[in-house]
């Protein structure tokens, strides 16, 4: 059913972002200019802000969620496992307008503060985004990693003790290679949430346009506004498309990218997640 359900959603986009795939062809997934007045229509920038404010907020928050998965899985008693474990679950029932106006009142002042040496226009980056997003996964991460070293058979454990390892020789060299792939499906769902958040993204981001880095492994990018998917499609010119159909098509082209790599991500996760349940 849910397969059916995903196949109509694809459809359904796909029919109404007929036009402009008619219009642009391959250039609307690879120009860098996107002018609705003069029907210009290219989406690469904003695929590329969607794709690096995610996979910032992954590098940023998966250290400390599986650090964290680590000591409350392997080292803290159960009952202090167990209060951590709720305390970051917390994080996750925050409303993502929340974290926005924390943003808002915070964090762009901070990044702002911290980047005065390199000049920045505002607090509005890129790299605030990615810091806002990797708060928010970092429950996932945390929740997941643990579940998957929890998963891992304690008579394991007192094998490698009984070689001789330490305890943390133990998690290093049994525990985290045996929950290797319930982390990685970890990270795959976290992604997949970065991927298609969009009023915190919106609120900080910057929201401009047109932002196609010179060079692509320049770290100049992050210190400036951007655009994602997200923010593209929660902004006002989503109502201002509506009257004209080429430019509505334009729209929902986009959120059926959005659309598209946001699934992958996520079934990917899952299906290893999954994998990793039978085998278990």
């Amino acid at each position: 059913m849910t397969v059916i359900f995903l196949g109509v959603m694809v459809v359904l986009f796909l029919w109404h972002s007929v036009p402009v795939w008619r219009h642009e062809g391959f250039g609307y997934l690879f120009g860098k200019q996107w002018f609705y007045r003069a029907q210009e229509f290219g989406a690469l920038p904003m695929i590329y802000g969607t794709v690096v404010v995610a996979t910032v907020a992954l590098m940023l928050a998966a250290p400390v969620g599986v650090g964290t998965a680590v000591f409350t899985a392997e080292f803290l008693p159960s009952r202090a496992r167990l209060a951590v474990k709720f305390a970051v679950e917390l994080l996750s029932g925050i409303p993502s307008v929340v974290y926005g106006l924390l943003g808002i009142l915070f964090l762009r002042e901070w990044v702002y503060e911290a980047l005065t040496p390199v000049d920045p226009l505002s607090g509005d980056t890129v790299l605030t985004a990615a810091l806002l997003l990797a708060v928010m996964i970092l429950p996932t991460i945390m929740t997941l990693a643990d579940d998957a070293l929890r998963g891992v058979p304690s008579a394991q454990r007192l094998a490698a003790r009984g070689l001789g390892l330490t305890h943390t020789e133990t998690v290093l060299s049994v525990t985290l290679p045996q929950a290797g792939p319930g982390i990685f499906s970890a990270f795959l769902l976290a992604l997949g949430r970065a991927l298609g958040e969009t009023i915190a993204v919106f609120l900080v981001v910057g929201r401009q346009d047109n932002q196609w880095p010179e060079n692509l492994w320049s770290l100049r990018p992050l210190i400036e506004a951007g655009q994602t998917l997200t923010s593209k499609l929660g902004g006002s010119e989503t109502n201002i498309a509506y009257g004209d159909p080429l430019h509505w098509a334009a729209i929902v082209g986009l959120g059926l990218i959005l659309f598209v790599l946001t699934v992958t991500v996520t079934l990917a996760g899952i299906r290893l997640a999954n994998r990793r349940a039978a085998n278990a």
